[in-house]
């Protein structure tokens, strides 16, 4: 599995399609996804997975011109999760293959979730290349690789009864080096307290700027993150890891909620990194932070709030399709 910094042939993405997720904020979720799409296709080729033909009209009308619109069967927009992961080889050069593990929303948190299911391996057809099938239930969004055979997860979402209740923590551990090229899995603990959906995805909380070194989420003392980030902290540091942490996370209210609004779930492509803002104070520092870390790259800050609210941000709602090694 390459680094997310590796070179993209193009980025996947899906435009929200679940009226019940995200009810009056529906209009306004569709422009915060196509500010994160233009903003990626100004980097990058970019394909755009609509539901319908209706929804694809839509699309079309909000993306820059240079978008891919493709009609494809789907329940939902997160196609970090539902979407297919990549993996690269350089012997034989200029292999690539999709992984298609299973998916069931998050412990069946939504319903249908079938299309969701299937899209994977559907976008794998599209792009061309071999599916391989993976016995687990896994999102994309749980994980998080450095390009040289280590892997980031949280025990909090892989270990959670609602994904591989039947398989012990060794076996998911040996499904994940084999499926997707590893030589180890460094395990932290909790996610964000906030996150209500996805379990403790590690994407909201942690991201390799280059092997050997993670960005981390970190919270003053009284946030009822502060225990869970130190532990995740010290669990890196025993596994050799350096960790740089990112020690702001804003809060804004959407539609009556209070909604953390992290940084954390920014998204590489080619030549920039993609980065959720909400308007806080800490935005400008925030983003030096990440441009800090990625060399060559900049940041780009697109709307962050909503799309925080539905249960993500741009890495949640994005997958890339690696360039052939």
């Amino acid at each position: 599995m390459p680094a997310e910094w590796a070179p993209h042939e193009r980025t996947l993405m899906a435009w929200p399609a679940r009226t019940e997720l995200w009810g009056a904020q529906l209009a306004q979720a569709k422009s915060d996804y196509a500010a994160t799409a233009n903003a990626v296709a100004a980097f990058e080729p970019l394909t755009m997975v609509c539901a319908s033909e209706e929804a694809a009209a839509e699309a079309r009308a909000a993306l820059t011109r240079e978008a891919e619109i493709v009609v494809e069967p789907i329940d939902d927009s997160w196609l970090r999760d539902s979407g297919p992961i990549f993996v690269t080889s350089s012997h034989p050069p200029g292999r690539r293959a999709g992984v298609h593990f299973g998916f069931n929303a998050w412990g069946e948190k939504f319903h249908p979730f079938d299309r969701d299911a299937a899209i994977g391996g559907r976008l794998v057809e599209l792009a061309g290349d071999e599916c391989y099938r993976a016995p687990l239930i896994l999102e994309g969004g749980s994980i998080c690789a450095d390009g040289e055979g280590t892997l980031i997860t949280t025990e909090q979402c892989l270990l959670h009864p609602s994904r591989n209740p039947e398989m012990s923590r060794e076996e998911i551990e040996r499904h994940l080096i084999d499926q997707l090229g590893l030589d180890r899995v460094v395990w932290l603990g909790q996610g964000l307290v906030e996150d209500r959906d996805t379990d403790g995805h590690v994407d909201l909380i942690a991201a390799f700027t280059k092997p050997g070194e993670v960005l981390l989420q970190t919270v003053p003392e009284g946030n009822p993150n502060f225990d869970n980030c130190r532990e995740n902290v010290a669990r890196l540091q025993d596994a050799g890891i350096d960790v740089v942490e990112m020690g702001h996370l804003p809060y804004s209210e959407v539609d009556g909620d209070s909604v953390a609004c992290g940084y954390m779930n920014f998204y590489l492509c080619n030549g920039a990194v993609i980065v959720p803002v909400c308007g806080a104070d800490t935005d400008p520092d925030a983003l030096a932070r990440i441009a800090e870390c990625y060399p060559g790259r900049e940041a780009v800050p697109v709307p962050g709030a909503l799309i925080a609210w539905g249960g993500g941000g741009p890495h949640c709602i994005t997958q890339q399709v690696p360039a052939k090694a």
